[in-house]
């Protein structure tokens, strides 16, 4: 058998005629012709299809293109007119500080508008024109962080004047575990109750912050001491 297989493997293939040869490359010929029609149909027949994609892809690229230079140029322009506002203030150019981050407030949206507009309602407090930026930010801010920032700034304006029941509704917002102020909003009502001397209202927000072991160390040593 090893003999065989040996004998075999030594056995040259047959060398193709000259005939041979010339069919194969009449198929092979004949093979791309077909291929080429095929391709030549599908192209014909869905030529319009192929075209509005060719279109579509060309429209999707410019516009990608385009929205990331429009970001690019946005946010340099936020960049500069956040640095135009801080270099006024530094200059003790107070008014006209305002003025840029007020404008940047109203061109820029998201967190950097809330902040602009944080920054320029500080501005109008320092220089007593009042708390109506502060209550368009607690009221119409688009990050949770800089409304609720808003609202207890309010609180320490306004607290003097409103009731402890008063007080507790106008930090209502805060007063949720979704709140990044949750536990000041908290201990706040507490200390409003306290001098109103309710101490029933005041001890259940003071030990809803002590039995809370997520609550910040130095904010429930407040409320322990308070209690």
């Amino acid at each position: 058998m090893a003999n065989m297989l040996s004998h075999n493997k030594n056995i040259k293939p047959a060398k193709k005629t000259t005939e041979e040869h010339a069919e194969d490359a009449l198929y092979r010929e004949i093979t791309e012709e077909v291929h080429a029609e095929k391709i030549y149909n599908f192209v014909k027949k869905y030529m319009r299809v192929l075209i509005a994609g060719a279109i579509l892809v060309v429209i999707i690229v410019i516009s990608f293109q385009l929205y990331r230079n429009y970001r690019i140029n946005s946010a340099n322009a936020q960049a500069k007119m956040f640095e135009s506002a801080i270099a006024k203030r530094a200059n003790g150019n107070m008014a006209a500080a305002d003025e840029e981050f007020a404008r940047a407030a109203a061109k820029i949206s998201g967190g950097m508008g809330d902040l602009a507009l944080w920054e320029s309602a500080i501005m109008d407090l320092r220089a007593g024109k009042g708390i109506a930026k502060l209550e368009k930010l607690a009221k119409d801010g688009s990050t949770r962080d800089f409304r609720d920032l808003a609202l207890i700034r309010l609180s320490s304006i306004r607290g003097d004047s409103m009731s402890a029941k008063e007080f507790e509704d106008l930090l209502s917002p805060v007063l949720t575990e979704k709140s990044p102020f949750y536990y000041t909003g908290m201990l706040l009502v507490s200390q409003k109750y306290i001098s109103a001397e309710d101490k029933d209202n005041a001890n259940k927000w003071l030990d809803k912050i002590i039995s809370d072991k997520q609550a910040p160390a130095v904010i429930s040593a407040i409320a322990e001491s308070l209690r």
